[in-house]
Parts: C-alpha cells; sequence; structure tokens
C-alpha cells in the first residue's frame, strides 16, 4: 500500500522551474505523512550540490542562522542545504554543522531522528529510503536511525511527542530505540534540556491526539522523572478506591488527561487536567489513601513547575483555578449556596471574561478519568453554569445606585447573588439529581 502512496505523491510538488533547475528533494514529515496519507501543514526541502551564493543567486532569501536555510521567492517555503553534524558538547545545540556541495542526501538523511522522517522524494516522485523507513512505517514502528540519536536530548522529547501523535494508529517503540533512550537518561544528557524547549515539545503534544501516550513514553525511558519529576511522584500514590478504582495517582492522572482530549481540544484545558492533582504527592504517608487538602497543597507545586518550564501564565491561572477548586466542583449539589458563589467569584465567572467553560471541562476530565467512570455524566457543571448564569442576571440597580459605599457595596452583591444561587440549588435538589 505504501508504493502506491508513494506513485501518488509526485502529483502534489508543484515545482516551478527554479527547482527544476536543482537536486532537490521533499524530506521528513512531509514524506512520512504523505505516505500515511495524513495532511501535511509544512513542506520541508533539501538541497544538494548548491552553496550559500548559488541560493541567493537564484532568488532565494537567506533565513537561517544556525546552519544555511533559504526562503523560496514565491512559495515561501524552507530550502536547506544538505548538513552533517558533530557532536561537541552537551545538550540540543552542542553540535558543529558542515554544509558543502559534496555532502549526499543520505548523509543527510542519517543525521535525522527516526526511520520514518529519514525518506525523501525526489522531484519525478521516485522515494528514497536508505534506512527502511517505509518498512518501519509499515509495521508502525518508531526506530531511530543510527547511534547519532543519542547526541540529542530533544530526540526523546520528540519520539514521545510522535507517540502522542499516532498512537491510534498503533505505532509502537522498537526495543532498541527504548534502550538507547533509557541509557541516554541514565547518562544525564536530558538533564541539559532548556525549559523553554521542554514547554514547545509538551505544548504540540497537548495538542495532539493521544497527549497520555507522550507521558507513557517518557516514563517507559526514565525521562519523566528527569524532565517532569512533579508528575512522575504521582506514580504509586494510592487513592482510595471506592472512589478511585485504578488507586493509582499516576494512572488517574494520565487517565484524567485522555479524557480532557476527548472533552476539548484545548491545550490549556488538557493542561490544567494534567496537572491538578500534583499535591497529592506530598500527602503524609499516614493518611494514605486519603489526600486531605491536596488542592491547596498542589499550589506551590503547581508554580514552581510552571516557572521551571516557563508556563504561559493563561496556562497556569486555569490549572491554579482547576487544582484549587476541583473538588467544589465535583461537590456542587452538597455545596452552600454562600461556598459556591465565593467559588464562582474566585474563578473570575462574573466577569465579563472568563474561563469557567474551560475550568468545568477539566473538572468533567477529572471525575471521568477514573476507571469504571468514563462515561459517567457530569451534572456537577451544569449547576456551575445556571449558577453562574443567576448571579449575573441579579437585578444590581438599587445596590450600584443607593447610598452603600466601597466594600458595602461587593457585600450587598454578594448577597445578591447567594440568593440568587440558593434557588438554584433548592431546584436541583428537589429533583433528586445523583450525588457524585
Amino acid at each position: 500500500m505504501l508504493n502506491v502512496l508513494a506513485n501518488q505523491v509526485n502529483v502534489s510538488l508543484n515545482l516551478t522551474y527554479i527547482e527544476l533547475s536543482m537536486e532537490i528533494y521533499l524530506v521528513g514529515g512531509a514524506v512520512r505523512d504523505k505516505l500515511l496519507n495524513r495532511p501535511v501543514t509544512e513542506n520541508d526541502w533539501v538541497v544538494i550540490g548548491e552553496t550559500p551564493d548559488s541560493m541567493i543567486r537564484q532568488g532565494f532569501r537567506a533565513v537561517g542562522k544556525d546552519f544555511p536555510v533559504f526562503l523560496h521567492p514565491k512559495s515561501q517555503e524552507e530550502y536547506a542545504l544538505a548538513r552533517t553534524e558533530r557532536k561537541i558538547s552537551h545538550g540540543y545545540t552542542g553540535f558543529t554543522i558542515h554544509t558543502s556541495p559534496d555532502v549526499s542526501l543520505e548523509e543527510d538523511l542519517i543525521r535525522r531522528d527516526l526511520t520514518i522522517n529519514a525518506m525523501a522524494l525526489s522531484t519525478d516522485g521516485h522515494l528514497i529510503d536508505p534506512y527502511g523507513g517505509q518498512k518501519d512505517l509499515a509495521q508502525r514502528i518508531f526506530r531511530h536511525v543510527s547511534p547519532a540519536f543519542c547526541e540529542d536530548p530533544v530526540r526523546i522529547l520528540r519520539v514521545a511527542r510522535f507517540a502522542a501523535r499516532y498512537a491510534h494508529l498503533g505505532f509502537t517503540l522498537a526495543a532498541e530505540t527504548l534502550a538507547l533512550m533509557q541509557e541516554m537518561v541514565s547518562s544525564g544528557e536530558t538533564d541539559y534540556l532548556v525549559p523553554e524547549r521542554v514547554w514547545a515539545e509538551l505544548f504540540k503534544a497537548l495538542n495532539e491526539t493521544a497527549p497520555a501516550a507522550f507521558f507513557d513514553t517518557l516514563k517507559a525511558c526514565g525521562a519523566l522523572a528527569r524532565i517532569f519529576p512533579e508528575l512522575d511522584a504521582l506514580f504509586g500514590i494510592p487513592q482510595p478506591p471506592q472512589y478511585h478504582p485504578e488507586i493509582d495517582t499516576g494512572v488517574h492522572t494520565l487517565m484524567s488527561l485522555e479524557q480532557a482530549a476527548l472533552l476539548s481540544d484545548r491545550p490549556d484545558v488538557r493542561f490544567a487536567a494534567l496537572v491538578h492533582d500534583l499535591g497529592k504527592a506530598v500527602s503524609p504517608k499516614e493518611n494514605l489513601p486519603h489526600h486531605y487538602d491536596h488542592e491547596i497543597n498542589g499550589l506551590p507545586i503547581l508554580e514552581e513547575m510552571c516557572q521551571r518550564l516557563r508556563v504561559p501564565n493563561a496556562f497556569k491561572i486555569l490549572a491554579q483555578h482547576v487544582m484549587r477548586y476541583h473538588t467544589h466542583c465535583h461537590q456542587a449539589l452538597q455545596l452552600r449556596a454562600s461556598t459556591l458563589t465565593d467559588t464562582l467569584a474566585a474563578l473570575g465567572a462574573f466577569k465579563p471574561r472568563h474561563t469557567l467553560e474551560a475550568f468545568l471541562l477539566a473538572c468533567e476530565a477529572d471525575a471521568k478519568g477514573r476507571r469504571g467512570f468514563e462515561y459517567s455524566a457530569y451534572p456537577q457543571a451544569d449547576i456551575f453554569r445556571l449558577a453562574a448564569q443567576a448571579a449575573i442576571a441579579i437585578d444590581t440597580s438599587e445596590v450600584l445606585n443607593g447610598e452603600l459605599q466601597g466594600a458595602q457595596i461587593g457585600e450587598a452583591l454578594r448577597q445578591l447573588r447567594i440568593k440568587a444561587i440558593a434557588d438554584v440549588l433548592r431546584v436541583y435538589k428537589s429533583v433528586q439529581i445523583d450525588r457524585y
């Protein structure tokens, strides 16, 4: 089947006279996804036998800082000169780059991470596959191209991200590649990952189809403990089996992430679901499997994690809200009207711009992220929505136009909201909604 797909690829290259006069190849992810019959969002091109000067003479514009990359004068797509790399120090920046007209396509491809990313397509549609990428693609295997894989710690994150992207297609990690990744972790290579790159790969993983597979892969090779120690610490922590049949907090965390991915394509919702139970890792052993005040105990852990990874503020704020108030949401029907009012106020639900819906999605993911509860209804979200709507709909004119001042106005509005929300709770209690 892959051969048939390969024969179909050349019709989509749409080459211009510029490319036809050069030796160029479509490479990497574009070739991989064409063979998988998946949408290609970005084309990567490699040019053989050219120099920076010759590229510029043909109208290309140089943009690469670390190695020669050029923008096509019409399509604005990136064209890179074929290159080789040599490791000179730790980390993903510790390379020296060599480009020359005599660097072959095979030499350029062998520096890539996985065999499925080390294929190229010629201008006439011929597939160049010197390292077995087509076979691994057919067998759904992630396999490193060469031992040079271990020179770049970002490749561990990339493999984990590919797992998140292609898990639904049945891809697995080759045993020898997993062993190599484990060696990289043991040697300390992952300690040289910079926060910005970690967050960039995490953000991409959160946008994939199965983001939990990202963390499964990192855990399998030992990298989770080095890169995301706050998450790794959750595995092995027990929870009350009557509420959490899966028992293990780490397992519950990834189940919640899976549910978040089903409920929403928003990466901030998925991140909030991922980190909502960080506080359970520090629950006193004598209290286990109970986790008293884990909603509060996790906040400083989340703060440190967000600072270390340079997590955007919007992601952090939503995650803080979910961590602090997810149990309030689960107990919506049992809350006092005053508590529900204050919770909604803390969530900013009475402001014109708020993230209440994102909060409720993450809470629902937590509730469904338990063995046997995946398809359970979550009416608590409706209670929160109706309570917020009732509070927003109150007539505030008498309070705002009266003689009250400062904090008195705020308290008077709070009392009106409490009354409106009490009515909502009363209606729900009257119809005997199933309790969480």
